[in-house]
């Protein structure tokens, strides 16, 4: 799974610390870790303290591979904050997006009663109108 990770401690020339930040949950979810905890790896990490990169990490707490951060975070800028768009913005958006969606559902729950309706509706025409066929056919007796 991947992480966001900042070099905690460098130890020893064989141990360094990561500190795990987020955690990809999705292709494009991450969600901030509320616990924030620190773990310990015999990898070879070339990056210094403080450095934030997105880490490989297996179950165990094994780390697969390190890369440094700065490329994706830029990316983020240049995606989304050189717009202007505020995280405020996307919560609206995604509340629009939401109500809309809602909306749409109700419309469409909407059209197939009004459906079942008038398929009730034809069902009970049709119906009085083979009975009236059957009226007329029948000869009246009281005549």
């Amino acid at each position: 799974m991947q992480y966001l990770a900042k070099v905690h401690a460098k130890q020893s020339h064989n141990t360094t610390q990561l500190q795990l930040l987020a955690r990809n949950s999705s292709e494009n979810l991450w969600e901030l870790l509320v616990s924030q905890s620190v773990i310990s790896t015999a990898k070879d990490i070339p990056f210094s303290e403080q450095m934030l990169l997105i880490a490989e990490i297996e179950d165990n707490n094994q780390v697969i591979s390190v890369v440094d951060a700065t490329e994706w975070v830029l990316g983020i800028v240049k995606d989304y904050l050189s717009l202007g768009v505020t995280p405020e913005e996307l919560k609206g958006e995604i509340e629009r997006a939401e109500q809309w969606r809602q909306s749409l559902t109700l419309q469409s729950q909407e059209v197939r009663r009004r459906t079942l309706e008038t398929a009730a509706r034809r069902d009970e025409i049709q119906n009085l109108e083979k009975r009236l066929k059957l009226d007329r056919e029948t000869p009246d007796s009281g005549k």
